[in-house]
């Protein structure tokens, strides 16, 4: 009975984790796929690709295979379970079908018990590879939702049934307060399925343009809003944009640079709407009149006993 390296009919290493092995598999099942595939013994190999994912993605059935691996093969290549050998996963057909069924490799089926109860082929059906692609928005988009085309890339079948990427657009509409990271799941959009199998589906990921006064934090919509050193002490009312509208807002006397007021539900609209936080800068003017000038003389004189420094340990 010939051993059958299952690792390396995948190209893995023996620490694959789950992910990687099944990436291998589907890019080596795509490939030799009888329906597409012009490769020489194209459906022996499918036939081991698959084989060998049957067991390398059981936990159970990988780690007696990896037990076995280690008893290893004789030097002619040969194999021969050790004695009172009996896989305790078994081989539970996996929903395979009788319709279906194929021959399994004389060691699969010495290791795991017979394999006639299924097959791997499944009518050599295979679902579609699901794609991924990213929709930039501009936060104005985000908020009030909006219908935007995204282009992306499927694998497909030619009219020679070799793989070849094929670009698709989709109209696709925003729901008002997506946030940045979200995805966007569209059943079915794809890559298309071999031998009748369903397609896959469509992830987009929303991320934001850059905008020249917004931040976003979840769901709070970040601003920096100046403020006049007079406003600040004196306490005043200003306008403030928020993504939606313009509003005013109170600035509490004795501000300080950095201090954050909160507008209630005026962030991404949702379920939970954020809020959004108004974070205080004073700003000077570049240029003070003469008459401005002796003004701060005064206010510096009565204040004299200020120092803002004073909790600066140098």
């Amino acid at each position: 009975m010939e051993f059958k390296d299952y690792y390396a009919v995948l190209g893995v290493s023996e620490s694959a984790s789950p992910e990687e092995i099944k990436k291998a598999y589907r890019k080596l099942a795509r490939k030799y796929h009888p329906d597409v595939s012009k490769e020489e013994n194209a459906d022996e190999k499918f036939k081991d690709v698959g084989e060998a994912y049957e067991v390398l993605k059981d936990p159970e059935k990988r780690a007696e295979y990896d037990q076995l691996r280690k008893y290893g093969a004789r030097g002619d290549g040969s194999f021969e379970p050790p004695p009172g050998w009996q896989s305790a996963s078994g081989f539970g057909g996996g929903g395979f079908t009788d319709a279906d069924a194929r021959q399994f490799s004389d060691f699969f089926e010495e290791i795991f018990g017979g394999g006639r109860g299924g097959g791997f082929r499944q009518s050599a059906r295979m679902r579609g590879e699901d794609v991924h692609a990213k929709l930039a928005l501009f936060l104005e988009e985000a908020f009030h939702g909006c219908e935007k085309q995204v282009s992306f890339t499927v694998q497909d079948a030619d009219e020679h049934g070799r793989i070849r990427p094929r670009q698709k657009t989709l109209k696709v509409k925003i729901p008002a307060g997506m946030r940045e990271g979200q995805h966007i799941r569209l059943k079915g959009q794809g890559s298309p399925g071999i031998g009748g199998g369903e397609p896959g589906d469509l992830f987009i990921e929303v991320e934001y343009a850059p905008h020249p006064h917004f931040a976003v934090e979840g769901r709070d919509v970040l601003v920096n809003v100046p403020v006049a050193p007079w406003e600040a002490a004196l306490g005043a009312t200003v306008t403030v944009p928020t993504v939606g509208s313009r509003v005013n807002v109170k600035v509490p006397k004795g501000s300080t640079s950095g201090r954050k007021l909160r507008l209630k539900g005026k962030g991404l609209p949702g379920k939970h709407p954020g809020d959004q936080i108004v974070i205080l800068q004073i700003a000077m003017p570049e240029e003070h009149s003469a008459e401005a000038e002796k003004l701060y003389e005064q206010l510096a004189e009565a204040e004299k006993d200020f120092n803002p420094r004073s909790k600066l340990h140098v």
